[in-house]
């Protein structure tokens, strides 16, 4: 007789339905796991044995044959030894087939019979709900990351013996509690990272705004101790509140990556990740021996802060062209491919020359014209591209350092994200029905819908794009960041004005 168990197999972001088929039958004692498994799912045969009799049991002196099916789908990890155990089991105990056809199993067996975290239950969870079975069975420490899905039943086990029980109808099945997300999502802490702790900087503070409204890519270039650094991170408070969807889409990544919390299974704030300047294009757009995602990915619907981008290796910063152009990201290997999302924000920082005082008032820069050249053509043309807004960051001076009455006086983060969601608002309203969430996500169509000009505006744009020398991408990109400006203002046409101050922030000398 064949007893069949059903799991999930996750792959990049989706997720499959496994059916494991267990055959015990007579002859020379073997353990055979056929269906394109991986080393990790081979090496369960031996946490099997060693569980199975810590939990009272012992794998039959015959010879069993697991089939993962279906046999062109590749399976990896230990999250089949849970059903691949309550297969053999099943032939022992006789369990409630009703109960077994309803229900998917993940998980990973210790040696005492225990159920270890595993990754990725998130995605399995929505693959479970998605494929309309009623119940899945997880790991205990995994069992608030299952509860984040609605429609869905989550059996948290502690181990084998009480997986048994259960089964059995010896032992009630006890649901987990699912999650107020909206509440979760709500729940903030006071940000030391306030824009009211930004002294002066109005027209960097200005240029962030509008980046977090449109989703515009923005670099700031000035010396050290101009700000950047901190300016960058108070950039992540005017960024609004994640919805539910995104949180579990960001989740969702974080989950097949392992660095989702266990006490608290939902990213409930924007990602800002920071990236060294010594990290590998493979850690930034994914990939390794499980293709997991990369930081680009882990930014999704968030931030990438690039502190220090000149310093990165020039081949490692034109790998961020194409997900900055089409907002996702595929990761190919000799078996599969996968794609995963990367809608992020990029914020960089730079000094503008290798000693860095190039523009600052109180030093001296020791760079010579050609090492000044050299360094910031790091930055290739196509990138910069792909950049909306250029900003030059000079250093606060000293009369601006005192404390106290003058921290009062400074617009919080809350006042600039209140504006900001009311541009978002509009975009929203605006694109409604799209895939489109932002400006800076216009294609042509759009933008020729949705940023026309006026004759003479129109003028004023092109004798600046023939003088700054500026590609069509340029261009493009310009209409964007006025439309944004624009929506700032409540103006349901893109002014001169706003033209021009969009202009400000074009990189000047472009090739």
């Amino acid at each position: 007789m064949i007893n069949k168990v059903n799991s999930i197999a996750v792959n990049g972001l989706t997720s499959d339905l496994i059916e494991v088929e267990v055959d015990i039958n007579q002859g020379l004692p073997s353990f055979t796991i056929v269906g394109l498994p991986d080393q990790g799912v081979q090496e369960s045969k031996e946490r099997l044995r060693s569980a199975l009799k810590s939990s009272g049991s012992k794998l039959p002196s015959s010879r069993i044959t697991v089939n993962l099916a279906p046999a062109d789908i590749r399976k990896s990890g230990p999250s089949f030894d849970f059903p691949i155990a309550i297969g053999i089991l099943d032939a022992e105990f006789d369990f409630d087939k009703t109960l077994l056809e309803k229900s998917i199993f993940i998980g990973e067996l210790s040696l005492n019979g225990d159920l270890r975290k595993i990754s990725s239950v998130l995605p399995a969870t929505i693959g479970a709900k998605e494929k309309g079975f009623k119940n899945i069975f997880v790991p205990v420490s995994n069992s608030l990351e299952a509860s984040v899905i609605p429609g869905i039943n989550v059996i948290a086990v502690e181990n084998l013996s009480e997986a048994i029980q259960i089964l059995l109808g010896r032992k009630e099945l006890k649901i987990t509690e699912k999650l107020d997300l909206s509440t979760k999502i709500s729940e903030t802490l006071e940000n030391k990272y306030d824009f009211k702790y930004v002294l002066g900087q109005n027209f960097a503070k200005r240029a962030l705004e509008i980046a977090a409204s449109g989703g515009h890519n923005i670099i700031m270039n000035g010396p050290p101790g101009s700000g950047k650094t901190m300016l960058s991170k108070a950039f992540s408070t005017i960024l609004p509140d994640l919805t539910v969807d995104e949180a579990i889409e960001i989740s969702k990544i974080y989950s097949i990556s392992g660095l989702l919390d266990t006490d608290n299974p939902l990213i409930t704030k924007r990602p800002f990740r920071t990236v060294h300047h010594t990290a590998s294009s493979v850690s930034i757009i994914g990939g390794g021996r499980n293709a997991k995602p990369g930081e680009i990915s882990l930014a999704h619907k968030g931030v990438l802060f690039l502190d220090e981008i000149l310093e990165f290796q020039k081949s490692v910063l034109e790998v961020l062209r194409q997900p900055l152009e089409d907002g996702q990201i595929t990761v190919n290997r000799v078996n599969a491919s996968f794609t995963y999302p990367a809608k992020f924000i990029l914020v960089g920082a730079m000094n503008p020359c290798p000693c860095g005082y190039l523009t600052d008032p109180d030093k001296d820069c020791i760079c010579s014209p050609r090492q000044v050249q050299n360094y910031q053509s790091r930055l290739s043309g196509p990138l910069i591209d792909r950049v909306d807004i250029f900003i030059e960051v000079p250093k606060v001076k000293t009369e601006n350092f005192t404390i106290g009455e003058k921290y009062e006086n400074s617009e919080t983060s809350k006042d600039i994200k209140n504006r900001v969601e009311k541009a978002r608002k509009i975009q929203l309203k605006r694109f409604a029905g799209t895939k489109i969430t932002f400006n800076s996500e216009m294609s042509t169509k759009e933008i020729n819908k949705y940023c026309q000009l006026d004759s003479e505006t129109e003028n004023i744009l092109k004798q600046a794009v023939t003088m700054m020398n500026l590609s069509a991408r340029s261009y493009y990109r310009i209409l964007k960041l006025a439309r944004t400006i624009a929506d700032l203002s409540s103006e349901e046409n893109i002014k001169k004005e706003h033209i021009l101050e969009a202009l400000s922030f074009r990189k000047k000398e472009e090739s």
